[in-house]
């Protein structure tokens, strides 16, 4: 299995203003004269870490990361005013703009490929090539798989999720915590959104990992507020259309990767995404879930950006 590239600092880091009141954190990490490439997170709502800049060969790439609106580092944390998937579209052309790239590599994951896919659509020629895991599209079942089947297999996860909302609105999970979650009083909101992005970390990988670290329960509000925000708007996206839209892309050489066992968003889509984009190679990892840091998952990945290194 290939390991992650060695551990790297950004070279240039800004908050960058797209509109009069989002203001994106951006950072550059690896070779500034590099092949250019764009990492999207995922959630929404996540934002960026350090393991992520470990895709890329920093030798080779000029590893581009931002923090969405709302998300992370970005300004103002956890606002939802002017925060669509187009806006976010339209921020990623906006830098590319800015940052003097003429095309670049798109990688995104979970969150990340749906918003992949909508830029590539939109701006196919500034693409070299699209890397995508975990593939999610937004349609209603895949929303009612996180928002409630996935509970066939999560029981515990589920019932901690549902525990404090009384029983004759459990079947309206989304907009009771939506509405905990955008409280004015944080006594309600902060703990809402820690349970709220608890429910999806227990469910992201084969086996279950413990987390030791700390909690600031301002940057876990800020996260469940936007994807709350995203989930109540179908994210802004027609899914079936993304993947009508997708059978365009033929030019641009891509690869899928899908945890087999993934619970967050179920392999179908990915397998539906392959079926449309045929040039695709799609890699279903055997014993995988969801997260990007999976062994084999983390090996295909690694694999395809070393791939790409030869195309500008």
């Amino acid at each position: 299995m290939l390991p992650l590239f060695p551990e790297c600092q950004p070279f240039h880091h800004m908050h960058f203003p797209v509109d009069a009141q989002h203001h994106i954190y951006v950072e550059q990490c690896g070779n500034p004269q590099g092949i250019p490439v764009i990492f999207l997170h995922g959630g929404p709502g996540s934002g960026c870490n350090p393991s992520q800049r470990r895709f890329f060969d920093p030798t080779i790439y000029r590893i581009v990361l931002f923090d969405q609106r709302g998300c992370g580092r970005s300004q103002p944390a956890g606002s939802i005013t002017d925060n669509t998937t187009q806006d976010l579209v339209n921020d990623i052309e906006l830098l590319r703009q800015h940052l003097g790239i003429a095309r670049w590599h798109v990688f995104g994951g979970s969150w990340g490929s749906t918003l992949a896919l909508a830029y590539a659509t939109q701006h196919a020629s500034r693409v070299v090539s699209l890397v995508l895991r975990g593939i999610f599209l937004s349609r209603p079942h895949e929303l009612n798989w996180f928002l409630g089947q996935v509970s066939l297999f999560f029981p515990e996860a589920w019932q901690a999720l549902i525990a404090p909302i009384t029983v004759d609105r459990r079947e309206d999970v989304l907009n009771v915590y939506a509405a905990l979650i955008f409280s004015d009083d944080t006594e309600v909101s902060i703990p809402a959104a820690i349970r709220w992005n608890a429910f999806e970390a227990s469910i992201m990988s084969l086996q279950p990992k413990t987390d030791n670290s700390e909690t600031d329960g301002l940057i876990e509000l800020a996260r469940a507020r936007v994807q709350i925000h995203y989930i109540q708007h179908a994210c802004f996206v027609d899914g079936q259309q993304l993947l009508a839209d997708a059978t365009q892309l033929a030019a641009i050489p891509t690869t899928i990767v899908q945890g087999r066992y993934d619970m967050v968003c179920p392999p179908e889509t990915a397998w539906e995404l392959a079926q449309a984009m045929p040039h695709a190679e799609l890699f279903m990892v055997p014993d995988a879930g969801h997260s990007a840091m999976e062994p084999g998952t983390r090996h295909q990945l690694l694999s395809a950006t070393i791939r790409y290194q030869a195309l500008q």
